[in-house]
């Protein structure tokens, strides 16, 4: 999957704690949606402090376009001159090193929402100053900001033909291709073929990575593959899928962001040769 990556814009500096008057960008959130100005762009602010904003966690991302970058949540359901967007249609109407950033932002966001307290013995943890950590100040136990990761596939017929389906989150008519969560113990390769049989009762065959992209809902790494149809006639499980069908180049409508891998996926059978 060809893709520049943000760290040529982004330098990740695992210093939570770290503060500064410098004029920074903000990444603010409130109830996992973003604010952003009238003109779709992420606040860059001389002094945050001015807003008299009600911040319950702020936290150091590092630096973006040469400045300071920070990710914040805060109570305030309402902000001159900024509105809230959902990270699902952001990605739409975002320049992509700016999503990618902001699906890091709310990952972090989150991991400090959930790990204010230690899994292992209950008490309350404290954030490392040094690294992207929780550590309980008790049992020692630490907790990282957490990756779960998920595979997306994109599966040829003949050479022309691609599998999409209409999931069950889908409120539209809208078809994409298979995708699903790596259980513990799988290899990626084994979650590929689980998942392909689980949902439309096929068996795939040649499975070859592609790329990868993170996702953050909440907190996915979508790994992404090719594979070749080899047996079986698609059957769906009418849990996550509703419908599933052989789609022909000419046929496919993409109804995919650009940024997103399954965009990429599509466009690659669509330029397959």
């Amino acid at each position: 999957m060809k893709r520049e990556s943000i760290y040529k814009n982004y330098e990740i500096e695992n210093k939570p704690l770290f503060e500064t008057n410098e004029p920074s960008y903000y990444f603010i959130f409130n109830n996992d949606k973003l604010f952003i100005t009238n003109d779709n762009k992420i606040p860059f602010l001389e002094n945050i402090n001015k807003l008299n904003l009600d911040i319950t966690r702020k936290i150091y991302l590092g630096h973006f376009n040469n400045q300071h970058a920070f990710t914040i949540e805060i109570n305030d359901l309402k902000i001159l001159d900024y509105h809230l967007v959902e990270l699902r249609d952001f990605y739409e109407i975002a320049p992509e090193d700016v999503y990618l950033l902001s699906s890091r932002a709310i990952q972090i966001i989150n991991w400090d929402k959930n790990h204010k307290y230690c899994g292992k013995c209950g008490t309350k943890t404290k954030t490392n100053e040094e690294e992207m950590a929780k550590v309980c100040p008790n049992c020692g136990f630490m907790s990282f900001p957490r990756l779960s990761p998920a595979i997306i596939v994109a599966i040829v017929k003949d050479n022309d033909k691609l599998l999409m389906a209409n999931h069950t989150r889908f409120t539209t008519n809208k078809y994409s291709l298979i995708a699903g969560f790596v259980e513990a113990g799988e290899t990626i390769e084994e979650t590929v073929h689980r998942e392909v049989f689980e949902e439309v009762g096929l068996k795939v065959k040649n499975i070859k990575y592609y790329g990868s992209q993170s996702w953050p809902f909440p907190h996915s790494l979508m790994l992404g593959f090719t594979a070749e149809y080899e047996s079986g006639n698609i059957n769906v499980d009418g849990f996550e899928i509703r419908e599933a069908k052989w789609f022909r180049k000419e046929d496919i409508v993409s109804l995919e962001s650009n940024i997103s891998i399954a965009s990429s996926l599509i466009d690659w059978f669509k330029n397959k040769k």
